[in-house]
């Protein structure tokens, strides 16, 4: 019969040695104990398990957060099958997370407020891109001059649930962005 193995995660191996060695009452120093656990874990010594504990924290990838896939099931249910916003969400936290795959949408460029009403429209079937664009600035995700009449998508990484939900949105969208009207014609 095969022995099972059984991790032991020991969050300070010096409190450890200190407190087995009590326990053991006629046991060799501290740092020998030390030396002698970091041993039986494999390594030459004790100084050799801090300095690959210590590597190991500078190169492994911080692991990233996941997502909280019902938060983004909840969102692409307000979505259509072209990609477009269908209604506005009842719930705060979801309404948020819908503006996050309409701000990765914008253009990085300056827009008029005719513009960016332009491309909030080419992404939504529920007409009232004035909500958009108030919550969007509110959440700054976008940035707008004073006097209203300029706006700007504001870089910065999305959340985790916000990359989830523009990811499962890619293959929706069909239609190229919208090119604007920059003429007195108006047309757009």
């Amino acid at each position: 019969m095969t022995r099972p193995t059984i991790p032991l995660h020991i969050a300070d191996l010096s409190a450890y040695a200190r407190s087995l060695a009590k326990e053991l009452g006629q046991a060799p120093s501290h740092l020998t104990l030390l030396n002698k656990l970091a041993k039986a874990a494999g390594f030459r010594n004790f100084q050799h398990l801090r300095a690959s504990e210590k590597a190991g924290q500078t190169l492994a990838p911080t692991p990233q957060a996941l997502p909280d896939l019902t938060r983004v099931s909840a969102a692409l249910r307000h979505f259509d099958n072209a990609g477009k916003m269908t209604t506005w969400p009842a719930r705060t936290a979801i309404q948020h997370l819908c503006l996050w795959a309409l701000w990765a949408r914008l253009p990085k460029e300056m827009l008029t407020e005719r513009q960016i009403s332009q491309t909030l429209t080419q992404h939504h079937h529920f007409g009232d891109p004035a909500i958009l664009r108030r919550t969007l600035c509110e959440l700054h995700l976008v940035t707008r001059t004073p006097d209203v009449s300029t706006y700007q998508r504001f870089e910065r990484p999305p959340p985790p649930d916000a990359r989830a939900l523009i990811t499962a949105l890619q293959p929706r969208l069909i239609s190229p962005r919208l090119k604007y009207s920059t003429g007195g014609d108006g047309g757009a």
